[in-house]
C-alpha cells in the first residue's frame, strides 16, 4: 500500500468518526449503505469485466431476510444483518452458476431476467407482504447489550460494516485472485490460455460481489426499518450502475463518490418530485461528456499524467 493511499484511508477513517457530529446520522447511513452497494458493483464490472443488470436481488432479498428475521425471528441486530448476507450469497451461488456460462449483452440480459425472477418472487412471498413491505423493522440490541435505537449508535454500526467490508474489497483487489479477475476484464482469452480456469474465477467473483450487495441491503432494512419492492426492482439495478459510472468504474473511491452524490440529489431535491429523475440523467449525461472515466477515475488519470 502507498503512502498516498494510506493517507486516503485514514482521512476517509477520520471522516467516518466525525461525521455524525457535523451530519444527519439518517442520511449518513443512507449513503453509507449505497456507497457499499455500489462498491460491491464495481467488485463485478470495474475488476472483473460483467455488467450485471440484476444486482438489486441480492441488495433486496438480503433486505426482506434481515428484516423477517428481525422483526419475527426477533434475532439481534448482527445476527439479522448476517442471515440477510448469507441468503444473498445462496442466491449468487445459484444465479452465478447460470449466469457466468455466458458473456457480454448476454450475461447481462440473464442477470436481468434472474432478478426478474426474483422480483416475482418477493411479490408473491407472503413472508414480504407484497406492495406493503416489511415494516416497522426494530432495531434491537447490538451483541443483546447495545441499544440500537439511538441514530448515533446505529450509524457506528452501519460504518464499521461499511469500513470493513471496503476493506476486504480493496484486499481482494489487490490480491493474486484479484490480478487474476484483471486479467480475465483485459484479455479473457489469455487467461484461458495462461491455464485458469475462468468460469470458476467469474462465478466467485459474482457471488462476492452479490455476497457484499446483500450486506448492504441487509445493513439497509436494520438501519431504517423497512424493506420493500423497491430495494429488489430493477429501477435499484439501474441506480447503482448510475453510481459506479459517476464515481469511476474500476476505482477504489469512484462508487462511493458516485452513490454520495446520487443520494444526496435524492434527498435534497426530493421536493421537486419527478424533475429528480431529470435532474439525475441531465447530470450524469455531463458528467459522461466531462469525466469519460469518472470523477474519481479522471483525477487518478490526470494526478498520474501529471505525477508521470
Amino acid at each position: 500500500m502507498s503512502k498516498a493511499t494510506r493517507i486516503v484511508f485514514a482521512v476517509l477513517f477520520l471522516v467516518l468518526l466525525v461525521a455524525p457530529f457535523v451530519g444527519y446520522p439518517i442520511f449518513l447511513m443512507k449513503v453509507l449503505c449505497f456507497a457499499l452497494f455500489a462498491s460491491a458493483f464495481n467488485l463485478l464490472i470495474g475488476f472483473t469485466g460483467l455488467l450485471s443488470f440484476g444486482h438489486a436481488m441480492f441488495f433486496g432479498f438480503a433486505a426482506y431476510v434481515s428484516g423477517h428475521a428481525a422483526k419475527v425471528w426477533g434475532l439481534t441486530p448482527e445476527l439479522a444483518i448476517l442471515a440477510g448476507t448469507v441468503s444473498a450469497a445462496f442466491i449468487g451461488l445459484v444465479t452465478g452458476w447460470l449466469a457466468v456460462r455466458r458473456q457480454g449483452i448476454y450475461f447481462a440480459m440473464v442477470t436481468l431476467a434472474l432478478a426478474q425472477m426474483i422480483y416475482f418472487i418477493c411479490v408473491q412471498a407472503p413472508f414480504t407482504y407484497a406492495e406493503d413491505g416489511i415494516q416497522s423493522i426494530p432495531r434491537g440490541k447490538l451483541f443483546g447489550v447495545i441499544d440500537m435505537s439511538n441514530d448515533t449508535a446505529m450509524y457506528y454500526l452501519v460504518a464499521v460494516i461499511f469500513a470493513a467490508a471496503f476493506a476486504l474489497i480493496y484486499r481482494i483487489i489487490h490480491s493474486p485472485f484479484g490480478q487474476v479477475l484483471k486479467s480475465v476484464r483485459e484479455n479473457e482469452p489469455r487467461a484461458l490460455s495462461l491455464g485458469y480456469n475462468v468460469d470458476r474465477y467469474k462465478l466467485v467473483a459474482f457471488v462476492l460481489s452479490g455476497t457484499i450487495a446483500g450486506l448492504a441491503g441487509a445493513t439497509k432494512s436494520i438501519a431504517f426499518g423497512i424493506a420493500t419492492l423497491t430495494d429488489v426492482g430493477w429501477q435499484m439495478s439501474g441506480e447503482v450502475v448510475l453510481m459506479t459510472l459517476l464515481g469511476g468504474m474500476g476505482t477504489i473511491l469512484g462508487p462511493t463518490v458516485g452513490a454520495a452524490i446520487i443520494v444526496t440529489m435524492q434527498n435534497y431535491l426530493s421536493g421537486l418530485g419527478s424533475m429528480v429523475s431529470i435532474i439525475m440523467g441531465a447530470t450524469f449525461v455531463v458528467c459522461v461528456l466531462m469525466f469519460r472515466r469518472g470523477i474519481v477515475g479522471e483525477i487518478e488519470h490526470r494526478f498520474g499524467a501529471k505525477k508521470g
